[in-house]
């Protein structure tokens, strides 16, 4: 494994005396967000991470390693490069092989920071059941990754573009633990209402680390599950977008897609494209403000849980 997974070594320093370390996906970076605002947000969320007290660790594939911990340049480099593989957990050992250049899904980044020993992962809004998952099986590998590896991930729920009540209930099917950060209503991206509720909530980042630290206790006990944390961040008022006005774009965006015959992992990025573009930039502006908002939630949360486990007050 050792010659599989590279950790730059602060962030392995970090790791070694249970310092607060964010992971952060570049996905983002290399399909998820038109240039040059993906290499500029990349940086924000790592900038926003540092000021919070935490050390970001963005995750790709390079050279035929899991790379924890990019360095300036290899992000300048995923962001500039054309050909980079999206890799979700599933594709890892083909990419490996392979040495081609891979930016990490949600999965992929939770499967990998798991590995390295990071609990946190900050996202923008993750993966989940697409529309007419009814018919096509369309779900999301985030949801069966999250299922399966205990991490906290912070985001603004799942995607918009996806069919949210069936991803929340895909996620309580999957024993997914879903907790509100200062709200009781599960985000819709881009909006911070969608009339689903969530169950739990936590008003603090020392309220989400004590919650990790039972969770993670429970899994060691044997009494609970090792699937992951879902901690679902709203958009801020300034930054939020009608959910009306937001299911319209989509319901145009998506007819687009199917006249294109776009299908796949290549279907996330065109509808987003089409959001942006209609949408007068609304949507790609609100992109980046919940991404850099939510690598600063998850860097507070993992300060606190870091002081947790040393015993700090």
């Amino acid at each position: 494994m050792d010659s599989l997974i590279s950790v730059r070594s602060d962030i392995a320093a970090a790791l070694g005396v249970g310092g607060p370390v964010v992971a952060l996906e570049s996905t983002v970076i290399a399909h998820g967000l038109p240039r040059p605002h993906n290499l500029d947000t990349a940086l924000r969320m790592e900038a926003a991470v540092r000021e919070a007290g935490a050390l970001p660790a963005t995750i790709a594939v390079l050279d035929g390693q899991l790379v924890v911990g990019l360095t300036e340049e290899q992000i300048v480099s995923i962001a500039k490069t054309p050909d980079v593989v999206k890799a979700s957990s599933s594709d890892l050992s083909a990419i490996l092989a392979s040495r081609r250049p891979g930016a990490t899904t949600v999965a992929a980044t939770v499967f990998i920071a798991a590995r390295a020993g990071i609990n946190i992962v900050a996202t923008g809004g993750i993966g989940g059941a697409h529309r007419g998952s009814e018919n096509t099986f369309d779900i999301s590998a985030d949801l069966t990754e999250l299922a399966r590896t205990s991490v906290a991930v912070v985001c603004s729920g799942a995607k918009a573009i996806l069919d949210l009540p069936r991803t929340v209930e895909v996620l309580e099917t999957m024993g997914i633990t879903v907790v509100g950060y200062s709200t009781n209503e599960f985000p819709a991206f881009y909006s911070r209402e969608s009339n689903l509720a969530v169950q739990h909530r936590v008003d603090t980042p020392d309220e989400a680390a004590r919650l990790m630290c039972i969770h993670r206790d429970l899994g060691r006990l044997g009494q609970g599950t090792t699937a992951g944390i879902l901690i679902v961040n709203p958009p801020s008022a300034e930054n939020t977008l009608p959910r009306a006005e937001v299911e319209s774009l989509i319901s145009c965006a998506v007819a687009a897609a199917e006249t294109a015959g776009i299908r796949g992992k290549a279907v996330t990025p065109f509808l987003l494209e089409q959001l942006a573009r209609n949408s007068g930039g609304k949507t790609l502006q609100a992109n980046i403000a919940l991404l850099v908002a939510n690598a600063s939630l998850a860097a507070r949360i993992a300060v606190a849980y870091s002081a947790r486990k040393a015993g700090r007050p």
